[in-house]
């Protein structure tokens, strides 16, 4: 997967904070924080997920394409695909 910028700014951030709550506790800034900071990983975490898999093509040991329909649509929007 390629390099994501934004999560390697969010994730120092994000271990810092849960380095601080096992050892001390947050106050409710941080709390907050540490929820707001939680949600745009996941969020971007799951956009370079579903990029990922979007690219893919699945083929069987014959050499036949099985990737899902659903997929090949998805590609075929984006201009993935010619067929």
């Amino acid at each position: 997967m390629a390099e994501d910028k934004v999560l390697k700014e969010l994730i120092p951030r994000i271990n810092e904070l849960s380095k601080k709550k096992k050892e001390q506790g947050l106050t409710e800034a941080e709390s907050a924080e540490r929820k707001d900071l939680h949600q745009k990983y996941l969020k971007r975490f799951k956009e370079n997920m579903r990029s990922q898999i979007e690219m893919v093509q699945v083929y069987n040991k014959k050499g036949k394409e099985i990737t899902s329909d659903k997929v090949k649509n998805i590609q075929r929007k984006k201009g993935l695909r010619d067929d």
